[in-house]
């Protein structure tokens, strides 16, 4: 039973960090990942074999799988980070900035999907 809480220690101790840095950044950086699937993996597999060297192997597996979708994420961002700036550029260069009167309310608006959406008719 001893066992038991510390692994569920560590497990809660590793969530809580995790959350702290969970925003979207094209920056190679996946070490929250890493480290949230060592502590899922180490809790699974002490839980699942009662044993500390099932929680030692349980660990390195979540490790390179939470690495793996670590890089995966980074990937999606840097994708979205390139489309977003694209667009900017291409809207840039066709006067889109330039020609816009700025003192008139807009018909639309890019919601939070990232599609245009225009305002009701009033």
């Amino acid at each position: 039973m001893r066992s038991f809480t510390r692994i569920a220690a560590a497990a809660v101790v590793a969530l809580a960090a995790g959350t702290a840095s969970a925003y979207a950044a094209c920056n190679g950086d996946t070490g929250t990942e890493t480290v949230l699937g060592a502590g899922a993996g180490a809790a699974a597999g002490g839980l699942a074999s009662h044993s500390i060297a099932g929680a030692a192997i349980g660990g390195v597996a979540g490790g390179l799988i939470g690495n793996a979708i670590g890089q995966s994420n980074n990937r999606e961002d840097c994708r979205r980070d390139a489309y977003y700036y694209d667009r900017d550029r291409q809207m840039a260069e066709n006067g889109y900035y330039r020609d816009r009167d700025y003192n008139r309310p807009p018909d639309s608006y890019v919601g939070r999907d990232g599609y245009v959406h225009d305002y009701p008719d009033d």
